[in-house]
Parts: structure tokens; C-alpha cells; sequence
């Protein structure tokens, strides 16, 4: 299947997406209620997009496109609203949150979805152990280039979006010693981590056919970088962020990239090398462990400084 022609969008247009968590209310678990869910909102109008994910424990929820944060904010109440609704009905609860504090990964089911079937069947217990909840962030892009050059100017922020919005200190019943732990479950699968520095539109299309004729992927679903262009929707979707425990804080997370990917295009800083991207990983693995706390080197300088003051 050959990659899809990059759809142009509004610049700088938002939209997200939100993976949360469903429960039983009378422990507190995770419990695998999706299937019902999707059907209630079968034949009830709600607001957003509501979708299966890869175990039968979570939904994703989507917003439609917005240009500022009021209206993405209201959107995303209104979503909320919703989904309590639909889940007090079917007795069940709802929560945000990057990480579920106590489940076990083996009891999960994976839900009856192709997609989640086929990763399943590929991946094996990893598909599992991939029930962890991100927000992912929509920015419209002009035109494929101008998503790449996006991907690759926002890198040296990676650090800092995911000490803001870590949310998943605990896993599998333990204190983790990580503010977000999410994210160390996403390095398990291949084409994960940081995207090839390919700055051109036209390389990243030669890049994916090439990786399709060796049978590696078949989609853009296929690369779980933290950062990927999503030619479809015409946007740049950022992916570093753990689920926020309320709706607000999305927004502020989202209207936070969008002021970024704004500055980047305005400024046009120079896009990193490969000799920049030496830290990438380094970073990026601190800011998950310490939060905020944690220390962010300047590639050009050598300089560290904690995000805090960055």
C-alpha cells in the first residue's frame, strides 16, 4: 500500500487524541469494557471520535480540529461529559492517567479490532504490555516538508513535553522511580524513539517505500516514533505525552505545542545533524526518570541546566 499524498491543513491548526483507562468501580482494576462502550456509542450522538485501542481495557477519544484553545477546551469537556455518562450507565469508571498503578499486563485482553488482532499476532506479549494511555497532538502542517521540518526542529523539546505532562509513576503494582514510565514500554517496538533525519518531504516517501518493499511496514502506523507526520490528516502528530488526569490540562498541553511549532516556524532555527542528536536519548531517558527535575543538555553548548529553568 503506497503512502498517502500529504493532505495540506491550516497551519497551526490542534487536534488530539486521549487514550484513558476504564475500571471496575468496585476495585479499582482495569476491566475490559471498550466492546460495550463502542456499542453504546453506537446508537447515542456523542461528541468526538471514539475509537477501540489496542486491549479492551482502554478507548481512545478524539476531537475534531480547532485553532485555539477555547474551543479545543470546550470540545474536550464536552467529550468528557460523554464518556462519564456513557460509563456510570454501563457501570464503569473512567480515568486519565499515563500508567494503570496495579494491573498486570497478562490479564489484559486484546480487543477485537484488525488492527489489534495483527499487532497481537506479530508482536506477542508486547501488544499486552502496550496497555499504557499517551495524548497525542495534532499540528496542521502546509505541506509534507513543512511537517518535517517540524519533527526535526521540535526534537530538543522532546524532553521538556514529557516532563511536563508525566503522569505514570507507578506500574505493575510498584513505585517505578520514573515520573513517567509510559514511554519505556514504547522502546520494546521497532521504528520507535527518535524518527531518521530525513528533512525533505520526497525523502521520507523514498525512506517508507523502501522500508515497504522489505515488508517492515505497511502504513505510517507502523512507526511509533516519538514524532511522525501524518500525511492523511495533513498534520504533525507529537506523541511523547502521558495521559493528564483532566481534560484542562490536555488542552494547556496541546495549546503549549501549538505555541512551540508557531515559534519554530517563525524563528526557523537550524535543524539539528546528526551530531546534535548525540543527547537525544540521554534526554529524553531523564526527563522520563526525573521530571522536571531532571537535566537537559544543549547540544551546540555542551551546557546543562535543568528544565526547570529552560
Amino acid at each position: 500500500m503506497a503512502l498517502v499524498p500529504f493532505t495540506a491543513s491550516q497551519p497551526l491548526t490542534l487536534g488530539v487524541e486521549l487514550e484513558v483507562q476504564l475500571l471496575s468501580p468496585e476495585d479499582c482494576d482495569l476491566t475490559p469494557a471498550s466492546a460495550r462502550l463502542l456499542e453504546y456509542f453506537g446508537g447515542h450522538p456523542h461528541r468526538g471520535g471514539v475509537t477501540h485501542e489496542i486491549t479492551e481495557s482502554m478507548l481512545e477519544v478524539s476531537t475534531g480540529v480547532h485553532k485555539d484553545f477555547p474551543s479545543l477546551v470546550r470540545e474536550l469537556r464536552a467529550m468528557r461529559d460523554t464518556l462519564v455518562e456513557a460509563t456510570v450507565s454501563l457501570g464503569v469508571a473512567v480515568s486519565g492517567g499515563g500508567s494503570h498503578p496495579f494491573q498486570r499486563w497478562a490479564d489484559q485482553t486484546i480487543s477485537h479490532a484488525p488492527r489489534a488482532e495483527s499487532l497481537s499476532d506479530f508482536y506477542g506479549y508486547l501488544a499486552k504490555q502496550w496497555t499504557v494511555f499517551g495524548q497525542h497532538v495534532h499540528i496542521g502542517c502546509r505541506d509534507g516538508d513543512e511537517a518535517m521540518y517540524l519533527l526535526h526542529a521540535l526534537s530538543r523539546y522532546v524532553p521538556h513535553l514529557i516532563a511536563l505532562a508525566a503522569a505514570s509513576p507507578y506500574s505493575q503494582g510498584a513505585d517505578t522511580w520514573f515520573d513517567c514510565s509510559r514511554l519505556n514500554s514504547a522502546l520494546s517496538f521497532p521504528l520507535s524513539g527518535r524518527a531518521p533525519r530525513l528533512s525533505a518531504w520526497t525523502d521520507f516517501v523514498s525512506y517508507f517505500e523502501r522500508l515497504e518493499d522489505l515488508e517492515i511496514v505497511g502504513s505510517i502506523k507502523d512507526f511509533y516514533w516519538d514524532i511522525r507526520p501524518k500525511p492523511e490528516f495533513g498534520t504533525l502528530e507529537i506523541r511523547v505525552c502521558d495521559t493528564p488526569l483532566t481534560v484542562e490540562r490536555a488542552a494547556v498541553l496541546a495549546a503549549y505545542m501549538q505555541a512551540l511549532c508557531a515559534y519554530v516556524l517563525d524563528t526557523r532555527p537550524e535543524i539539528p545533524t546528526d551530531e546534535d542528536f548525540l543527547t537525544y536519548s540521554y534526554t529524553r531517558f531523564t526527563a522520563c526518570r526525573f521530571g522536571l527535575e531532571a537535566v537537559y543538555i544543549d547540544p551546540a553548548t555542551g551546557s546543562r541546566l535543568p528544565l526547570r529553568e529552560q
